[in-house]
């Protein structure tokens, strides 16, 4: 039988150790990888090239939304679970937008979670009974006005100098973080600025958490 290769991406070691053992308990599931953040989620999905990868969506240096975006659009063939502590609207709305055909929540059963990697695997969906009936509810998940947010307009190294930017990262560590100078960093940050209306950086953190890019309880100090 051949073996479901699976890549975990989620800021606690705690958590991912706990879903590595129930995954590598099944018989037909391999975890591949690990990863602590979303960068690093797509780095390794372009070196191992898993068949799916189940994601978190609060994660530092790239969220899992913004990762999800990257590896949906660079490797088709690898499907994104989301599994998150958070059912929000527009989290949901969000991951869809994004490419995540899964959404699943982190007090989901071991049982929903491998049937869920089983189901992507095959191309269909799978999301959490209370997603699940939320999106049948409505007419099309895809033509919702949360789907056409404001983010969708910023591009991939937008998002991810927001983010850096809403962590409190100075423009100097955020070049170094990303690999291009700081001229650039200052000018994603005039484009982001002009794109969102926003003008001083406590407003762009704040639509960074609004967004679902970074949580509240996210550290940041303003610069």
């Amino acid at each position: 039988m051949k073996c479901i290769t699976v890549l975990l991406a989620d800021d606690h070691m705690i958590v991912r150790e706990g879903f590595r053992t129930l995954l590598d308990a099944e018989g037909d599931l391999k975890v591949v990888g690990e990863a602590q953040n979303g960068r690093q989620a797509v780095e390794l999905t372009k070196r191992l090239r898993p068949s799916v990868v189940v994601m978190d969506i609060a994660m530092p240096l790239l969220n899992g939304l913004e990762a999800t975006r990257q590896i949906c659009k660079a490797f088709p063939d690898t499907k994104v679970v989301i599994l998150s502590a958070h059912s929000d609207d527009a989290y949901v709305d969000q991951a869809i937008t994004v490419g995540a055909v899964g959404f699943l929540l982190k007090q989901t059963s071991s049982h929903d979670l491998s049937r869920a990697i089983r189901e992507v695997q095959k191309g269909n969906t799978f999301f959490a009974p209370v997603i699940a009936k939320r999106l049948h509810d409505q007419e099309s998940p895809k033509g919702r006005g949360p789907l056409k947010k404001k983010i969708a307009r910023l591009t991939s190294r937008e998002v991810e100098v927001l983010q850096l930017i809403a962590e409190g990262k100075a423009n100097k560590e955020t070049a170094a973080e990303l690999g291009i100078s700081i001229k650039t960093v200052e000018k994603h940050r005039q484009n982001l600025m002009a794109k969102l209306n926003i003008h001083e950086i406590s407003g762009l953190t704040r639509y960074a958490i609004g967004a679902g890019i970074i949580e509240s309880s996210v550290q940041f100090t303003i610069r």
